[in-house]
Parts: structure tokens; C-alpha cells; sequence
């Protein structure tokens, strides 16, 4: 056990080389995240749940440990959570006699860890194990590869950044040797797994890791202006005790207080009005980055960010009808405000009814109006339904005109409805094809 330790510590966990900290295997040039597994003999059964080694008795020359926080989470904890969103089973832990149990209280909030200075030999869970450095970042995507890399029952792959993969014919202590005795691969790649060397490879971590926040179904404003400034507050907010849900909750808040600005039909109150409402659309990036950050998804929060969106939007809806009612001492405008409120209340139910409340597996809640068909309609549908409209609001309220895109969405509304009605009867057909 001395040979291994003085293994590791000298050098594996250290980001040396050319080409920076990021390891992995040759591949063709993709930055999809999939290692290249050509030449491999499998013998590993996928179905099985792979069991994560964290070898936590390492620690840099400038003192950062496994039990430093980056980003509201310890580095221990972090890997440990990243790999059970991945699919990973049991995770084991080695750590020094005096670190056992402030590690144990690190870990504490999660079952099936085993922290001690030994592993066992025998766990009776027949699946590959993934021997990681207690210093290396926990992400998903290369830890759900890892779960996938091709590997000869008693073999070992390296993957970079003191990562290593063992056959399922492998014992914990004889994988936890191969891991201290593996050299890095010499060919260098993106998204290889980054292990910390010093303090300032924390920074580098903090941006690759804040650089992951993003989603694909973001609109075009929402990814090139929402995203980074939401991206500085959620860096800021991560090491608070502000929780995910809270953060819906402030920004439902601030969404309904933009409400009422839309009652006049001054410029200035109306584009008040509309830089609140931006500012409730980057503040609700904010809970979904803090929970991808923390790993504190749920879908609890999903529905509690999906409906008070919606609710956002049919409060603004209807201010603004009210103040244009109000503004020409006329009627006729609240039935455009009931158009669009029961438009989108409507199309909110119906998305939610069909694809949200059937969903059951670990992934987004919601990612399209959608449930399979992938299609041009589909998507011309999800892209309508991004907040990218907040702009035209607030380019409408700069000269009092924000009644001018209620009329839209008044319209606008109900075809959206009535398409996902066709979406659904499309998705019917494919399906009862499928069957017969």
C-alpha cells in the first residue's frame, strides 16, 4: 500500500505535459465526449452498475485536498455525486486514518459509501471499476463514458487525470494498483478528466465547470447574453445556502412584480416593466445552473420552474391588456389579454399533461413540446416557446408599444395550441403505425 501512495503522490494527480491538464485517449478530433474505445476486448456487462474508487489520502503542495469546496460542493463530494448521476452503484473511499472521519461527515448526506483505509476484497458486485484521484473534478460526461468504455475483464484503460477503468474480473485492491501504477495516455483531449495539481488549477476548474452550465435548447439571446451574466451570479450564489427552488421563487417574484409596470402606457414605466422581466428570465437560469451545480435536480423543481414561468407570462399578459383597456377606455382589449393568457395556460397544460407528467427517468423535465418526433414543425415549436420574446417586449416598451405584442401573442397563442394538437396527433399515428 506505501508503493501506491508514493505512486500517486508522485505525480499522477499532477497536471504536466504539453498539452495541459486534460487526458484521454486518441480520437478523431470530436469534442463530443465520447472516449474512442477501438482495440479494446469487452467482457463487461453494461447493465451492471460500475463501482467508483476514490483514492482520497492525496492533496497538492500548496495544501488543497479532497474536502475543498469549489463551487459550493467538496471536491470528495462532488465526484461521488457526479458518478451516481451517471449510474454508478457503490463507491468506496481510501483515506488516511486521520481523514477517515471528516470524510464520512463530507459524505454523510449520501448512502452506500464505504470510507476507510483498506478496501475489501471481495464486495460479491461483480461490475468494472473506475479508480479515480480524490483530487480529480467530478463531471458527468466523462464519468458516464468511463461507465462505457471498452475494457478486457482483467485489463485497465487510463482515461487521463489519474482516471482509470478496470474489468469486472478486477478486485478492488488489485484495481486500486493498476491505478497508481498507470501512466497518463499521450495523447491529449477537451474533456478529459481535469485532477487538481495546485490552487490555480481551481480557476481552470470553475470555468470549465461554469462553461458546462449551458443548455442545448437555449435560444440564440439566452445563450449569447442571459447565460454568462446568469453564469456570474450562479458562480456567486453556489457557495450560499440559497437552494435551487429559492431561486425559482425570487425569480417568479421578480417576473410578477414586472406585471404591473405594463398597466401604463408611459415609455418609461413599460420598459421598466420589460428590464424586469429580463432581469426574471436570467435569474431563471440561475436555479437551473445552481442545481446542475450542486447535483440537486429534482422534478419538483422542474415543475416548479416550468409553471412559474407560465404564470409569469399570463400575469404580464394580462396587465397588459388591462392597461390598454384602460389607456383607450375600451373592452375589446381584455379579450385579446383572455386570448393570450388562456392561449398559453392552455399550451402550458397540454405540454405538461402529455410529455412532463409521463417522464419518470433522470434527465430535464423538459426539453421539447415534443415526446419523440423529431420534426420541422416540432421544431419551429420549440423555438417559439424559448424567452427570446422578452427582447421584442423590451424593444416595444421603449416607445409605450408593448400592447402592440399582446395583439401578437393574442393571435399567436392559440395557433400555438392548436399545433400542438397536430404535433400530438402526428406523434398517434407514428406510434400506431409502430404497434401494427
Amino acid at each position: 500500500m506505501t508503493r501506491i501512495l508514493s505512486a500517486i503522490r508522485g505525480g499522477l494527480c499532477r497536471i504536466v505535459g504539453p498539452s495541459g491538464p486534460f487526458y484521454g485517449p486518441a480520437d478523431s478530433g470530436s469534442n463530443s465526449g465520447k472516449m474512442d474505445t477501438q482495440g479494446q476486448t469487452a467482457d463487461s456487462d453494461p447493465s451492471r452498475e460500475p463501482r467508483l474508487v476514490i483514492d482520497a489520502r492525496t492533496s497538492t503542495p500548496d495544501g488543497i485536498g479532497p474536502a475543498h469546496r469549489l463551487l459550493g460542493l467538496s471536491l470528495l463530494e462532488r465526484i461521488a455525486r457526479a458518478a451516481r448521476r451517471s449510474g454508478y452503484g457503490a463507491v468506496y473511499v481510501m483515506a488516511a486514518d486521520a481523514d477517515t472521519q471528516l470524510f464520512r461527515d463530507v459524505l454523510s448526506r449520501m448512502d452506500d459509501i464505504e470510507v476507510g483505509r483498506t478496501l475489501p476484497e471481495r464486495t460479491g458486485n461483480k461490475a468494472r471499476t473506475v479508480c479515480v484521484p480524490g483530487l480529480v473534478v467530478g463531471e458527468r460526461d466523462w464519468l458516464a463514458a468511463a461507465a462505457r468504455v471498452s475494457v478486457a475483464g482483467g485489463g485497465s484503460v487510463a482515461l487521463g487525470g489519474g482516471v482509470v477503468v478496470c474489468g469486472d474480473q478486477v478486485p478492488l485492491p488489485r484495481a486500486a494498483e493498476l491505478a497508481a501504477a498507470s501512466t497518463p495516455p499521450a495523447t491529449a483531449r477537451d474533456r478529459a478528466p481535469l485532477c487538481i495539481g495546485s490552487k490555480a488549477d481551481l480557476a481552470v476548474a470553475e470555468r470549465r465547470l461554469m462553461r458546462s452550465l449551458g443548455k442545448a435548447a437555449d435560444g440564440f439571446m439566452e445563450r449569447h447574453f442571459e447565460r454568462p451574466l446568469s453564469r456570474i451570479l450562479s458562480r456567486r450564489l453556489a457557495e450560499t445556502p440559497i437552494t435551487p427552488n429559492q431561486m425559482t421563487l425570487i425569480s417568479a417574484a421578480v417576473g410578477l412584480g414586472a406585471a404591473p409596470f405594463f398597466l401604463s402606457a408611459a415609455p418609461l414605466w413599460q420598459t421598466l416593466g420589460a428590464l424586469m422581466f429580463l432581469a426574471h428570465s436570467i435569474l431563471d437560469s440561475c436555479d437551473g445552473e445552481l442545481a446542475r451545480l450542486r447535483f440537486q435536480e429534482s422534478r419538483w423543481g422542474g415543475l416548479l420552474d416550468f409553471w412559474g414561468d407560465n404564470v409569469v407570462h399570463a400575469a404580464i399578459f394580462g396587465c397588459m391588456a388591462l392597461g390598454w383597456s384602460l389607456s383607450i377606455d375600451a373592452t375589446w382589449p381584455l379579450a385579446l389579454g383572455a386570448s393570450a393568457v388562456l392561449g398559453a395556460l392552455g399550451s402550458a397544460t397540454f405540454v405538461y399533461w402529455r410529455v412532463m407528467r409521463p417522464k419518470r427517468d433522470a434527465g430535464p423535465l423538459y426539453v421539447s413540446v415534443a415526446k419523440e418526433t423529431k420534426s420541422r414543425l416540432v421544431s419551429l415549436l420549440d423555438a417559439l416557446s424559448r424567452r427570446d420574446f422578452i427582447y421584442l417586449v423590451l424593444a416595444l416598451s421603449l416607445f409605450g408599444k408593448a400592447a402592440w405584442f399582446l395583439a401578437l401573442a393574442a393571435i399567436g397563442a392559440p395557433i400555438f395550441f392548436l399545433m400542438l394538437l397536430l404535433v400530438a396527433a402526428q406523434e398517434s399515428r407514428i406510434a400506431s403505425g409502430a404497434r401494427a
